[in-house]
């Protein structure tokens, strides 16, 4: 019985701070190929909006909660012991500091463009949509720190996860992209159509 609860005194924390950090990754790759999803228009069907809309909102807010379970409880890691600061500042801590670092961006950014969803109004919803595209950068910067600093980096089952799960946003990201041109394409730019509907008019009054 000393043994467990030496153990647990001793990687406590630790187990932790790694089954949050696993969730975060889960909720927030959930998180990410919804929104883009949305944002592609994949998704038509009736009632489906609205339904991928809740679910892309609970996941983002239930992956915040689980990325600063993950920092809070690092902080008590008697082994690592990388302190507020460690956790809070990019790049500081003393174990693997480029894998730790992107993850402590990936997770203040993940914190300011989730929360900003409530203060859109205040800010614009053309400049929190410009913002919340850098979702994305989020979602890599935790796949590198998942892989740089990660202890499960190397297990079979993560490696599946990021085998099924990345390509398909990989792909939507791209069809993201190039969707918008993809749709106007054939179609005459703004000045091309107002200039022919001014032709046309003329033609009338002259007939």
């Amino acid at each position: 019985m000393r043994s467990i609860d030496q153990a647990v005194a001793d990687h406590g924390w630790w187990l932790a701070s790694r089954a949050s950090g696993l969730v975060a990754l889960v909720l927030v790759t959930i998180s990410v190929a919804i929104g883009l999803m949305m944002a592609s228009k994949i998704a038509r069907r009736p009632g489906m909006p609205k339904l991928l809309a809740a679910i892309h909102e609970q996941t983002a807010l239930a992956g915040l909660l689980a990325i600063a379970v993950h920092g809070i409880t690092l902080i008590g890691d008697p082994w690592l012991h990388p302190g507020v600061g460690g956790v809070l500042v990019p790049f500081s801590m003393d174990y693997r500091p480029l894998w730790t670092g992107l993850g402590t961006i990936a997770g203040i950014m993940a914190m300011v463009l989730g929360l900003s969803f409530y203060i859109r109004k205040n800010i614009g919803a053309k400049l929190w949509r410009k913002a919340h595209r850098a979702t994305i950068i989020v979602y890599f910067l935790a796949i590198g720190h998942t892989l740089g600093a990660g202890t499960d980096a190397s297990t079979t089952w993560m490696r599946w996860w990021l085998i099924l799960t990345t390509p398909p946003i990989v792909i939507l990201f791209i069809y993201r992209v190039v969707s918008p041109s993809l749709r106007n394409r054939g179609r005459p730019s703004r000045s091309v159509a107002a200039a022919s509907a001014l032709a046309e008019a003329r033609a009338g009054e002259r007939g």
